[in-house]
């Protein structure tokens, strides 16, 4: 079969590879779209395992189910999880499945940027969900991403009435910009050091948007007479995260969504947060139930992402998408079609 192999952010090869074979618990699926996500780019993550085959926001058509899949068969629409949780640590049992150490070392194989892939029969148990009629297979991929999003925001308590200040209006804060939309917030704030990112936060909810460059703290309490509620980090240099920090209201919240290289560290008034009663939250991943809340939310027509993709591109030009994401200039989701 195809697939688009990754050497680096530059390199990216359409070559033929094995196509995967299922075991018992097993499934087998025909990826029809895949996108790429800022993490498939952060090189410095990626290059270090290369060569290999990334991607893991996928949907797809279900070609061969293995002995014992019983709720699968050939023909169904879905999406899949590259990573699930146990549900039966302590970490599980105290609803914070992102940090179990089964969520951290499942995966598929080989990687939603090749014409099928196997999902491994723990995956097939936990991880795949069957795509409801209304979506395409395009606004499928968008489970994980969003799903990541929608766990950010309940560790945020994002809720009606909550003013939002989102740093950097990339794909992930315009998806946050679109959820709270959708769960009531109040205004909505958004800063990036580019127009047409800007001009998207404008067109997906913000009331507000910043040029990144601007005295944000500044214009954040003129324009809603204090601090904002909740701050949620999309952008992860310096400069950003004092703008946030600078931003929140007193007894406030700070997502930190974003991050840094491991082993970087950043800048906290430690003072003035303990002061002021600042919370400190962060998120990773997206564990089952929130990726089932995103496709409720695209289902029902809350949170609309079709119009986020910019680009539709052939295994042939992965490389280009690669390049759009990594640039982030005047793109948002770039998406694979493997089967083209």
């Amino acid at each position: 079969m195809r697939a688009a192999v990754y050497y680096s952010n530059r390199d990216v090869r359409l070559e033929e590879v094995e196509r995967p074979r299922i075991s018992d618990g097993e499934i087998l699926i025909r990826i029809i779209a895949s996108g790429i996500c800022g993490s498939d780019v952060m090189e410095w993550y990626r290059i270090k395992k290369a060569p290999l085959v990334l991607g893991h926001e996928v949907a797809g058509i279900v070609e061969e189910a293995g002995k014992g899949v019983t709720r699968f068969s050939p023909g169904d629409r879905v999406t899949a999880a590259h990573h699930v949780p146990c549900n039966t640590c302590r970490y599980c049992l105290r609803g914070e499945h992102s940090v179990c150490d089964t969520l951290r070392t499942t995966n598929f194989f080989p990687g939603g940027f090749a014409e099928y892939v196997r999902v491994p029969a723990i995956n097939a148990d936990r991880g795949v969900f069957i795509l409801p009629a209304g979506l395409s297979f395009e606004e499928g991929s968008f489970s994980e991403p969003l799903g990541c999003v929608v766990r950010g925001q309940r560790a945020a308590r994002v809720e009606a009435g909550k003013s939002v200040l989102v740093i950097g209006s990339g794909l992930s804060g315009l998806l946050h910009i679109k959820l709270a939309r959708a769960l009531g917030a109040g205004r909505i704030i958004a800063t990036d050091i580019n127009d047409f990112r800007l001009d998207a936060a404008k067109r997906f909810g913000a009331d507000l948007t910043l040029k990144a460059t601007d005295d944000v703290p500044c214009a954040v309490r003129d324009f809603l007479g204090r601090g904002a509620d909740v701050v949620i980090l999309c952008a992860a240099s310096d400069g950003a995260v004092a703008q946030g920090l600078k931003s929140v209201d007193r007894a406030g919240t700070v997502l930190f969504f974003a991050l840094k290289e491991p082993g970087q560290t950043y800048p906290l008034p430690v003072f003035d947060l303990w002061r002021d009663n600042v919370t400190i939250v962060n998120s990773y991943a997206s564990p089952p139930y929130d990726t089932q809340v995103a496709l409720n939310l695209m289902e029902s027509k809350r949170v609309e992402v079709s119009d986020m993709i910019t680009h539709r591109l052939s295994l042939g030009e992965a490389r280009l998408g690669f390049r759009l994401t990594a640039e982030a200039k005047d793109s948002m989701k770039v998406i694979i079609e493997p089967q083209r």
